[in-house]
């Protein structure tokens, strides 16, 4: 059995040592935006309307800086705070064992981990690639990602590798727009935004697009490196095509996968959605249970006599994250 200190220095040291990759999911974004069991609707059709409605009102305010709603601007501290620490996991990092890169794979359409990076960009120095290419215009394409950038000393006596993120969104944003036969990305919520909408059958819609295939491949390809680490947050597995995906991968050896959930009682649920009925040796599913609770998100059970429960969110992540380089 391995004790909860030692659990959160064996990911610390994964995630500096390893090929970094997140999957980023819906939990993230919450309380700002609503899980899809949570939205109204008639039907699957308009849960789906109401869904995307929330998520641009939301990618609205993010990008005004409009924090009237204190849920909105706690998710994107939340999200700040996540990635100033991955940028310092970066740093930390030896470019000669492991690329000085980042893979966020997120389904989420919203603009948080863009609003944020926006903001971490004018005192970190660091490259942000989300896959687009041009100027006035920019449009996405998958082969702008594998791109490596270093700063040369002023005498080039050095070179540097910079940190690099990489943003993919396999099932677009808000901010996408298709032009003919390419899809633009800009920095405003679109009316007519290219997303594949929660309906089911994700995957059929997503593989006869090009460009969400693209995204997704590079989803496989990532992860069938040697020395890659995956940390999933916030992500329960019920998209089918990306939990065949996930599956698949693991079937390399050299990958480490780290589920972290919300709850202990979602570990069954995603054993479930992932056809497992134990975990396999690469992969660790971790809940509140596995960490001390001084890392995890304190919650009130108002309805239980007001009973104190621990959950694991992005906080707890940034958590175990914080002060890594005062442990080196």
């Amino acid at each position: 059995m391995i004790k909860k200190r030692e659990t959160k220095d064996i990911i610390k040291n994964l995630a500096i040592m390893k090929q970094l990759n997140f999957l980023i999911g819906s939990g993230v974004s919450t309380p700002a935006i609503s899980l899809m069991k949570n939205v109204s609707g008639k039907d699957e059709k308009e849960k789906n309307e109401n869904l995307v409605k929330e998520i641009k009102e939301v990618s609205r305010k993010i990008l005004e800086e409009d924090f009237s709603d204190k849920e909105v601007e706690k998710t994107y501290r939340n999200y700040y705070k996540f990635l100033f620490q991955v940028i310092q996991l970066l740093n930390m990092s030896n470019s000669r064992q492991v690329p000085r890169s980042v893979n966020l794979f997120t389904t989420n359409y919203d603009l948080f981990i863009e609003k944020a990076i926006d903001k971490l960009s004018i005192e970190n120095r660091f490259i942000f690639n989300d896959g687009a290419n041009g100027y006035f215009k920019r449009y996405i394409d998958s082969a702008n990602y594998n791109r490596v950038v270093s700063y040369k000393g002023l005498n080039d006596n050095y070179i540097n590798e910079i940190p690099s993120i990489n943003l993919i969104k396999p099932h677009g944003s808000v901010n996408w727009k298709q032009e003919n036969e390419k899809i633009l990305v800009n920095n405003n919520v679109e009316d007519d935004c290219v997303v594949v909408k929660p309906t089911g059958i994700e995957g059929q819609e997503t593989f006869l697009n090009n460009y969400f295939h693209d995204m997704l491949r590079m989803f496989q390809l990532e992860l069938d490196k040697p020395q890659s680490v995956l940390f999933v947050i916030g992500f329960s597995f019920q998209d089918k095509h990306i939990a065949k995906m996930f599956k698949r991968a693991l079937q390399n050896c050299e990958l480490i996968a780290y589920i972290f959930c919300y709850s202990d009682n979602e570990v069954k649920t995603i054993l479930e959605n992932l056809d497992f009925e134990n975990g396999r040796n690469n992969l660790r599913i971790l809940s509140p249970k596995d960490f001390d609770e001084s890392i995890l998100e304190e919650n009130i059970d108002e309805i239980d006599d007001k009973e104190i429960w621990y959950s694991f969110t992005i906080n707890s992540l940034t958590n175990i994250f914080e002060g890594i380089q005062d442990d080196r």
